[in-house]
């Protein structure tokens, strides 16, 4: 774009472009979206893996689900201090898990423990695939599971005298 010129030569300069107001965010939700049909399923796992606590669901009004109840849709946890939102797949537009799990995007979900090998043996008795054993490294003991809906949880020592660098 061509700077506009004065009548006495000098450049005149545009105003410049109004700068919106930066996005406030209030929180992450994690939302693991499980394949069609086992919103219910993938919500008992992660009460018996990890403890979770339901704090709210909504369920799809034209849907059944077993019996004559309403299929669920989404569902809020609370595991510790965290918020995981399990949601059923609705339709082709939102995506699921695939088999490569969220591990092939980029994506695990940390959990901290006081027992690591608690948390672990309490995951695998809930359905979960222990990927290895038990480790300690520079941050602590570890252990990472897959739940039954490919996503890779990875289980961190909160305790631990040693940080993570």
């Amino acid at each position: 774009m061509a700077a506009e010129v004065a009548t006495n030569g000098s450049e005149v300069l545009a105003a410049p472009a109004a700068v919106p107001a930066p996005a406030v965010f209030t929180g992450l939700k994690v939302q693991v979206t499980v394949p069609a049909g086992r919103a219910e399923e993938a919500v008992a796992f992660y009460k018996a893996a990890f403890a979770a606590e339901e704090v709210s669901r909504s369920t799809h009004p034209k849907r059944k689900g077993d019996g004559e109840e309403a299929a669920l849709l989404c569902a809020e946890l609370k595991v510790g201090a965290a918020t995981l939102l399990v949601c059923d797949q609705a339709g082709d537009d939102v995506p699921a898990v695939g088999k490569e799990g969220a591990a092939a995007s980029g994506l695990v979900l940390r959990l901290e423990t006081a027992d690591v090998n608690a948390a672990a043996a309490q995951a695998a008795a809930a359905g979960a695939a222990l990927q290895g054993e038990v480790t300690e490294d520079c941050c602590g003991l570890g252990a990472t599971v897959v739940d039954p809906f490919g996503v890779t949880w990875a289980l961190g020592s909160s305790t631990s005298a040693k940080k993570c660098a």
